[in-house]
């Protein structure tokens, strides 16, 4: 610009020179020689000024490119940052549309167990009343037979009173029962309105709908009995030398600190195990993931024999489980932990085949505080990504989700997949990795999980 400023200043000079010169002079006219050289002169300083200017503007323009260039750049990172932010806000409101057809089956489901819980109480009730008949007719009867007994102590009780007093013990066996179901569903009916209560202030608070892929919620599931075990299908476990049966067997004999213990199930060889001691029993941990530090995505030969550091990350090995596992009746537990720090498990009756089944599995769920993610009364086979005993239409299920587990199909759960941590890039991704998909709703991205296992029995292992 200053040299513009030069030019159009130097311009006007030169030409108002040159009409001074070019004027006759009064006195005499100029040689012409003279006037020549003078327009050679205001040539030269017009041409430089020109070439000057010239200069100037190149740069100018050189300039200008490049600004143009940086603000070309800055509109390309913004257009990408747009992009990306308008992909967040749609799966944000498919999340919140789910969210919302749960709250609806929640309060479906919160209705229907307030009536069954009422025709409960008038079933009870009823029954209260008839029971308290039969005891005034027992009574009379009992009566009437001690005399008899007193008089003819050789006359036998007649089979009526007889069938009658088991009526009533059954009748009041059946009473009881149906006190604790009523107990435990008022129990479950409060949790549950309290949890459709927390889903609705989550649902009203902007800040809950960034998160909600990554946390868990409240399980609606109907609660479920603990049925004892039979007497004969629960074996009692024997001790043998240089290790007790399991982990339970050696809370009994008196530990009580978690850590690695030497266990000896049916005879086998003597392995160590991590035993996870709670306040009430003891726990066979099988498989531990807490920081992603170890790679689960192993041969079949590491996943039958186990891998890893049991102090650590680690899987104990599907021959070792069987064994314990073949001992009594067990339960498996699940614990598991998202990335907001949620904690919920969730505990399964279980039998385990041997290798001659590929190790297959049948769950029976029992009670949790987390919906259901697994196939229930259905027997799936253990694969992994060099044995694969999946379908055929399944067949890269394996591969496809890496790490060795139960499998039916693709769609199930794998809680030895591939560890991811929720910014990981693209919902694909994260669907590959580790998380627990209920059959109804979202999936949860998980943190660790801990699979543990447990005798039904736990007198068995004194």
């Amino acid at each position: 610009m200053k040299i513009a400023l030069v030019f159009l200043f130097i311009v006007p000079l030169a030409i108002s020179t040159r009409m001074d010169r070019d004027q006759p002079s009064l006195d005499s006219a100029p040689p012409e020689t003279k006037s020549r050289f003078a327009m050679l002169d205001d040539v030269r300083v017009l041409a430089n000024g020109l070439l000057q200017l010239g200069h100037g503007l190149k740069d100018f323009v050189h300039k200008t490119k490049g600004q143009m260039n940086d603000i070309f750049q800055k509109l390309n990172i913004f257009d990408k940052s747009f992009d990306e932010l308008s992909q967040q806000a749609s799966e944000i409101k498919e999340e919140e549309e789910e969210l919302r057809k749960t709250t609806s089956r929640l309060q479906a489901n919160n209705e229907e167990i307030r009536n069954i819980s009422l025709e409960l109480h008038s079933k009870i009730e009823s029954l209260l009343q008839d029971k308290i008949q039969l005891q005034w007719k027992v009574g009379g009867l009992e009566e009437k037979v001690i005399k008899l007994v007193h008089a003819e102590p050789e006359i036998q009780e007649h089979k009526e009173i007889a069938s009658l007093k088991n009526f009533v013990d059954q009748q009041d066996s059946n009473i009881r029962q149906l006190l604790k179901i009523v107990q435990e569903q008022h129990s479950q009916l409060n949790k549950q309105q309290n949890q459709i209560r927390d889903l609705e202030d989550k649902l009203s608070n902007p800040s809950f709908q960034d998160d909600a892929e990554n946390s868990f919620s409240p399980k609606q599931n109907e609660p479920k009995i603990i049925l004892p075990p039979s007497p004969n299908s629960t074996a009692r476990a024997q001790e043998y030398n240089g290790g007790a049966p399991d982990c339970t067997a050696t809370y009994n004999r008196g530990e009580r600190s978690s850590g690695v213990y030497s266990i000896r199930p049916n005879g086998s060889e003597v392995f160590n195990v991590y035993c996870e001691m709670k306040p009430d029993s003891s726990w066979t941990v099988i498989q531990n993931r807490a920081d992603g530090s170890l790679d689960f995505n192993q041969t079949w030969e590491s996943y039958v024999n186990g891998f890893g550091d049991l102090n650590g990350e680690f899987w104990l090995g599907l021959e070792k489980i069987h064994t314990i596992a073949g001992q009594a009746d067990y339960i498996l537990r699940i614990e598991l932990e998202d990335w907001r720090h949620n904690k919920r498990y969730i505990e399964y009756a279980f039998t385990l085949g041997s290798s001659d089944t590929d190790y297959a599995l049948s769950l029976s769920e029992i009670s949790g505080n987390i919906p259901n993610a697994l196939p229930e009364q259905t027997e799936m086979k253990f694969s992994t990504r060099d044995h694969n005993t999946t379908t055929k239409r399944n067949a890269s299920c394996p591969e496809t989700h890496s790490g060795g587990w139960w499998q039916k199909g693709c769609e199930e759960t794998n809680l030895n997949a591939r560890y991811t941590t929720p910014r990981s890039r693209g919902r694909s991704e994260r669907r590959r990795g580790l998380y627990w998909k209920p059959r109804i709703g979202r999936f949860y991205l998980l943190r660790s999980t801990k699979l543990m296992i447990r005798p039904t029995d736990l007198e068995s292992f004194a």
